[in-house]
């Protein structure tokens, strides 16, 4: 009887096929790439929604960067755990040599794939409508990227693991409209009416696009950014280890 495979290559190999998975998806590439395409064209050639002083072009596409994250590490996986666990995957994997911590951690490694090819599609598209990003600010940049990430996907793992498939489904896209509008992605919480910008700027999201958009834009790291996205991240991860479900 032959010995399972290193851990390091069973976690690879999962986020191998975790992440063939989330491409072939239509659905979920079409909320991970195809709309936030179509939401940089609007914000570049459009005057709405205001974004602010400056270049719309600077300042829609790390809001349209942000996006993609929420996109790829909210929505796309709470959906995918959702049917997952309703399908009972996660179960059966949990009990292979993958282990649960395994399986989590492949999962974490696909979504970094995506996103990884989201940057490079929407970056080369705001290149050439003339984004001219402050390369200082790129490590600010994938520094927020790996903890805003590391937010959404605990939040995305906390509504997947209480929700029925269904439930999940119709929540993650809700949140997603939700967040588009008046999250603080696109458009900047300073944008956003009086009393709805108090309750946005503690937001992950808004988090998330105001420090891409002073890591590209000033090269800056916003430390109010990346301790709300902290705050959000740490929050949610006791919250899944404490109430996540491993079937239906």
């Amino acid at each position: 009887m032959s010995a399972p495979a290193p851990s390091r290559a069973r976690v690879l190999h999962q986020a191998r096929f975790e992440l063939a998975t989330l491409l072939a998806n239509g659905e979920q590439l079409l909320v991970s790439l195809v709309l936030p395409l179509g939401a940089l064209v609007l914000a570049a050639y459009t005057s709405m929604p205001a974004l602010g002083e400056g270049r719309r072009i600077d300042l829609a596409t790390p809001g349209v960067l942000a996006l993609c994250i929420v996109s790829a590490a909210f929505t796309a996986q709470a959906i995918a755990t959702g049917f997952d666990r309703r399908y009972a995957v996660l179960r059966l994997l949990g009990t292979t040599p993958l282990g649960r911590s395994g399986l989590l951690w492949g999962k974490a490694i696909a979504t970094l794939g995506v996103e990884a090819l989201q940057w490079l599609v929407i970056g080369g598209v705001g290149l050439a409508l003339g984004w001219r990003p402050v390369l200082a600010g790129l490590p600010a940049g994938l520094l927020l990227l790996l903890v805003g990430t590391w937010a959404f996907v605990a939040l995305a793992l906390l509504l997947a693991g209480v929700l029925r498939a269904e439930g999940v489904l119709a929540v993650a896209n809700l949140v997603w409209v939700v967040l588009l509008v008046g999250g603080g992605l696109i458009m900047p919480v300073a944008q956003l009416p009086g009393p709805w910008a108090v309750v946005a700027q503690w937001l992950p999201s808004a988090a998330l696009g105001d420090g891409l958009r002073a890591a590209f834009g000033w090269g800056t790291i916003d430390l109010r950014a990346l301790l709300v996205l902290g705050v959000w991240g740490a929050g949610a991860t006791a919250l899944a280890a404490r109430t996540f479900r491993w079937s239906d």
